[in-house]
């Protein structure tokens, strides 16, 4: 999930004693250990610096909370833990041990300022983050790629959850959007157990990484037609004007230091990002800006900078791809990644149509193997076996072309919010959808008040609106990635 593609824990013992980047070990046992029983009164800090393989890198300041930016020591293969250890980064946004508490994962790095995901701010409670194993810094050195899999991930939180557990005792929920709703799909497949429930975002199952038809009917019928017809008219035009537009991007590239080893060339980059232009529109952008779409008569710079806004240029840059190395791994050798068809730009094509492959947008000295059946696995679990899980899509958003659909009953559920894009959020359903679906979070986290466990059309957030604490944290860069 490129540009538009493009968007865990426990608690241990102590595994040795290694720097951030890892080493050799003496022994382990398989599950941590959670830190020593303290007084109730221990300050906070004191009691996660207790938890062995627990270290701060430091305490920020946030109002009605404790904010800690903490590293944990993990192995580097779950099945074999004398093999090495890491460094992990995670986030603590403590408010009270008797509060409920949010597992957020991005599944990619990790923000490391304070903020609330929906969940959090719909119980009241604090919010561990945790950095997703392979994105720098939580990197084993030197990098054994075999281990970054969707099964070391979960095992990652589960030894998280497992040490802060015996900190906050009260109920748990999984949560994280896009990739990261995917993480927290796949945590709950691995380790049922750990959580009271998920909560996950827009996120993409690629049950088929062969066929991907629901993508083409997508954006066959989102939007209007004329809304359609005009994206395709300026994407189009970019690839008839490759060669001025393309002396725009070597202007660019060369006053920034950009390369493009990784791809190949700077044309096949320019190619990918003019590909991913619609796509990245639908991800980001709200209908109603289809009226500011340039037409295909502008100038160059009007149509350079306009798909540079929505779909830039950089992104397949050494530079930017770099970055996403970890998911692009991923999505080729586990997750998929979306192929549809681009019947009106036929003929102005160099590399596609099936130009997303994400093998070429990993450096050719990391070997990468296609697992078969590990998303089939996971999307029969679901089918079958989800309890307390709930996904939200957004119904302009490409991504949830291909969505999870967890199991009848359950206390399961599924709601797309209309015309909603890559940021859809329970906030935006309509009045009656968003009462039960916070009603039901609200329960999971055993915070839902006396008037709400009677009438639960009343329920609502727990907590006021903070704008410090309550953006919404999306993927950093507009790509194919989810």
């Amino acid at each position: 999930m490129r540009k538009t593609i493009r968007g865990v824990v426990a608690g241990a013992v102590l595994i040795g004693t290694v720097g951030a980047t890892g080493g050799a070990v003496q022994a382990a046992p398989v599950e941590p250990r959670p830190a020593a029983a303290q007084p109730a009164a221990a300050d906070i800090k004191d009691r996660l610096l207790a938890i062995p393989g627990m270290s701060l890198i430091e305490e920020k300041p946030v109002n009605g909370y404790r904010f800690f930016v903490l590293n944990y020591t993990q192995p580097v293969d779950h099945a074999r833990p004398w093999k090495g250890t890491f460094q992990q980064r995670l986030t603590i946004l403590h408010k009270d041990v008797n509060r409920p508490s949010v597992f957020f994962t991005s599944g990619y790095d990790l923000y490391t300022n304070p903020s609330r995901s929906e969940p959090t701010r719909l119980i009241d409670g604090n919010q561990v983050s945790l950095e997703y194993r392979f994105f720098t810094p939580s990197r084993p050195q030197p990098a054994d790629w075999s281990k970054l899999d969707i099964k070391q991930a979960a095992d990652d939180q589960h030894r998280v959850f497992t040490a802060l557990k015996s900190i906050y005792g009260k109920k748990w929920l999984a949560t994280g959007g896009s990739k990261g709703g995917m993480t927290a799909t796949y945590y709950e497949r691995f380790h049922p157990r750990d959580m009271d429930g998920v909560v996950a975002y827009v996120a993409p199952n690629d049950v088929n990484n062969r066929e991907d038809s629901a993508y083409d009917r997508f954006f066959r019928t989102v939007s209007t037609k004329e809304c359609r017809d005009k994206l395709g008219a300026v994407q189009r035009e970019a690839l008839v004007r490759r060669g001025p537009l393309t002396a725009k991007l070597k202007k660019w590239a060369a006053e920034n230091k950009a390369t493009f080893r990784t791809v190949g060339s700077l044309d096949k980059s320019y190619e990918s990002s003019v590909l991913d232009f619609v796509w990245a529109f639908w991800q980001y952008s709200d209908e109603s800006e289809c009226a500011d779409v340039p037409a295909a008569n502008s100038s160059d710079d009007v149509i350079y900078n306009y798909i540079d806004a929505k779909s830039p240029f950089s992104s397949y840059t050494d530079q930017d791809l770099e970055k996403y190395t970890p998911y692009y791994y991923q999505a080729g050798t586990q997750l998929g990644a979306p192929q549809y068809k681009y019947p009106h730009l036929k003929g102005l094509m160099k590399y596609g149509p099936d130009y997303f492959q994400p093998r070429a947008f990993v450096p050719r000295e990391i070997s990468m193997k296609w697992q078969e059946g590990v998303m089939k696995d996971v999307d029969r679990w679901v089918n079958r076996n989800a309890r307390q899980m709930m996904y939200v899509y957004g119904a302009n958003d490409p991504w949830g072309a291909e969505r999870f659909r967890p199991a009848r009953g359950g206390d399961n559920a599924v709601y797309t919010v209309p015309g909603a894009n890559h940021g859809a959020s329970i906030s935006g359903l309509p009045v009656g959808e968003r009462a039960a679906a916070t009603a039901q979070i609200l329960k999971w986290a055993d915070a839902a008040p006396a008037a709400v466990q009677a009438d639960p059309s009343q329920a609502k957030r727990l907590t006021a609106y903070d704008a410090a604490l309550d953006r919404t944290e999306l993927n950093r860069e507009q790509s194919l990635r989810p």
